[in-house]
């Protein structure tokens, strides 16, 4: 019997209420399916080692390559994926929200959306606009149903930002706005 996105959905989100898995990045089809025939239970892309396929840096692919990546390998394999959305490809939360609904209909199990700007004097969105991002993000997965998991990414540390007060707050502040996982 074949697998449906919405089983896809469904087993994803009783893995994370199961506790923690391991869930490995493939960077393309191939690598996708090697990581469901070793066990995987599910799989997230990446988004350096996705770009670099393409001969593109991190950061540096559109929406439509990786929303494009994201259809290529959710029907690849019968696990579900979960993308890299990085900052959701947009500033404003109406980009945003567009683009959360179009990696919707990639067929993902889940996706991530975060903090950073891409600026290293400024490197984290304000907060106000941040939770804004994360509350559009959540509306667009809710828009039709899908069951999409929604994890809201705080970057601090990842940017050289070692303030656990500031990190804790942002992700309360996400979870209040709708993000499942942090």
């Amino acid at each position: 019997m074949p697998v449906t996105t919405a089983d896809k959905r469904a087993t994803f989100r009783k893995l994370h209420e199961s506790g923690c898995f391991v869930i490995p990045n493939p960077y393309d089809v191939g690598s996708a399916k090697a990581l469901q025939h070793l066990g995987f239970k599910a799989v997230a892309s990446t988004s350096a080692g996705f770009a670099w396929t393409i001969g593109k840096a991190d950061n540096r692919v559109t929406v439509d390559d990786v929303c494009n990546h994201l259809a290529a390998l959710s029907a690849a394999v019968d696990i579900p994926v979960n993308a890299d959305f990085e900052d959701g490809f947009a500033v404003e939360p109406e980009g945003v929200a567009a683009n959360v609904a179009r990696a919707v209909k990639s067929g993902v199990s889940g996706l991530s959306i975060e903090d950073f700007t891409g600026d290293k004097d400024k490197p984290l969105f304000e907060a106000t606009l941040a939770v804004a991002r994360i509350k559009a993000a959540r509306k667009a997965i809710d828009a039709d149903n899908s069951g999409v998991l929604l994890t809201g990414r705080c970057e601090a540390f990842l940017r050289g930002l070692s303030d656990l007060k500031l990190v804790i707050e942002r992700l309360q502040a996400y979870s209040a706005a709708g993000a499942d996982c942090l």
